[in-house]
């Protein structure tokens, strides 16, 4: 019997894993025929030459149209030639330009088997991803072996149960809230049960991170208010009002994503913290459960004065062009600090650090619990 306990604690996650991941694979979002695409069709093309004469330079920008010679490289086109328009709009976030070699990504618009105007997307950056997926995933196996493996099932969880759960979700008008806490569940649930196996560590660890997952959810929604903070702050979100999306709460999808963005540095630390006690419960199977606890309030000051310094740097990494702007344009401090993009990166941070350190006391409670009480059971 314990043979059996043993090996359902050991592969049970990887089976439900992957049967997770079937699950969501086959689950459709409902988005999958959007009308967008019905009449034109999305494909890589390789650009032959270009014709910059109708650009007009200014500078820093450029605007007008680069006019590109195009051969489809795939779909119901391949083989054919036609030419691309890339429309420029004077902005270098979301311009782009191409050169003779370049593969883009066009959207050809057809009808009756012809070809009537073709437009430069972006340029087809797919296969260097691959690549860069498949050296992360060779190095995560080859160093981490079955743990890599590991790793990589609850990698595919996430993703999946962002895209085909979370995103759909809050687009059919669900609470993002209660849809994010519900993600964040699983999503823990499954990761921690792949690096423990269904024991009491996974337990422990799960407890700690909901726990402390809560907290931040209840912080995020409150800070938000008292910031007033609206959710069109978040990038490209506003778009989302005028795409026939009006009725989503903008601030909500906000709130929920604080506490869905920290919710992995609170997953992290709570199987720090879950490991280090078991270690030591391990070592010492008499000790007592204040002392575990202590031991694992140790392990969590030591990992908080770290983990909140990369939190910090995650979220402002993305942000030091802005931070350059206001220096250079002399921005008074009150100034910088009252803006609302400043602020609900402000948020964002400090919430997300609210997060990780009541993880590490609760974590160290719910570890010690579970794990002093099973080196006193006969």
């Amino acid at each position: 019997m314990q043979k059996y306990r043993r090996l359902l604690s050991e592969y049970g996650p990887i089976i439900a894993a992957l049967v997770l991941i079937a699950a969501l694979l086959l689950l459709p979002t409902g988005y999958e025929d959007n009308v967008v695409y019905k009449e034109s069709v999305i494909c890589p093309a390789l650009v032959l030459s270009t014709d910059e004469s109708l650009v007009v330079d200014t500078g820093l920008v450029r605007s007008g149209d680069q006019i590109c010679e195009l051969e489809i490289l795939s779909g119901p086109f391949k083989g054919e030639t036609a030419e691309g328009n890339n429309g420029l709009n004077g902005s270098l976030e979301q311009d782009k330009l191409f050169e003779a070699g370049d593969k883009a990504l066009v959207r050809i618009n057809h009808a009756e088997g012809k070809i009537l105007s073709v437009s430069m997307i972006d340029h087809y950056r797919v296969p260097m991803e691959l690549l860069l997926a498949g050296l992360f995933i060779v190095l995560l196996v080859l160093f981490a072996g079955k743990t890599g493996l590991r790793a990589l099932l609850s990698f595919a969880v996430c993703v999946l149960m962002i895209w085909k759960v979370l995103v759909p979700g809050a687009l059919n008008g669900a609470n993002p809230v209660w849809l994010g806490l519900g993600a964040v569940l699983v999503m823990a649930a499954m990761t921690v049960s792949l690096v423990y196996g269904f024991d009491r560590r996974a337990l422990a660890a799960l407890s700690g991170c909901v726990l402390a997952v809560a907290v931040t959810c209840l912080m995020g929604m409150l800070f938000t208010d008292l910031f007033k903070i609206h959710g069109a702050v978040m990038s490209y979100s506003e778009s989302l009002l005028y795409s026939g999306y009006s009725q989503l709460n903008l601030t909500r999808i906000f709130m929920a994503s604080i506490f869905i963005g920290a919710s992995g540095a609170v997953m992290d630390l709570a199987v720090d913290i879950t490991s280090a006690v078991s270690e030591v419960t391990e070592k010492r199977p008499d000790i007592a459960f204040r002392e575990a606890v202590r031991s694992g309030f140790t392990v969590g000051r030591a990992a908080l004065s770290t983990q909140t310094t990369t939190l910090l740097l995650a979220y402002s990494g993305g942000y030091i062009s802005l931070l350059m702007v206001f220096m250079a344009q002399g921005t008074p401090v009150e100034t910088i600090f009252n803006l609302k993009y400043v602020a609900a990166e402000m948020l964002h941070t400090f919430v997300g650090c609210f997060g990780l350190v009541t993880v590490a006391p609760l974590t160290a409670v719910t570890a010690s619990a579970a794990l002093t009480r099973k080196n006193k059971a006969p």
